[in-house]
């Protein structure tokens, strides 16, 4: 396996009108976690055409709140021929929010 890893940044923000915080919790919301995860996925997907195959680990380390925004950096290493990991943390004005790794498998590789 010769493909070297590549390094992602982005950046997220979930607006204080996003339809989760309804329920999660009211008059104290915070993002719910499958809103961070899916996110980073979105994030991910923006530069690679690949689907999720598994979420190997994730770690929410601190709550995060309508309108923070996090910067998201993301390391893609590959495991085999169409299959990577994503090794992601969130920071929150450098303090550090969720960390995780996702198995993802090209597009192409899934047909």
């Amino acid at each position: 396996m010769n493909t070297p890893a590549h390094t992602l940044q982005a950046q997220l923000r979930i607006p204080a009108a996003h339809p989760a915080f309804a329920g999660h919790f009211p008059g104290n919301p915070i993002v719910p976690g499958v809103v961070l995860l899916d996110h980073v996925l979105q994030a991910i997907q923006a530069h690679r055409n690949c689907r999720l195959l598994s979420i190997a680990s994730v770690k929410f380390l601190q709550p995060v709140l309508p309108d923070d925004v996090v910067d998201l950096e993301i390391r893609i290493s590959p495991v085999a021929a169409a299959e990577h990991r994503a090794h992601f943390r969130g920071l929150r004005a450098a303090t550090a929010v969720i960390e995780g790794v996702f198995t993802l498998q090209d597009n192409e590789a899934a047909s």
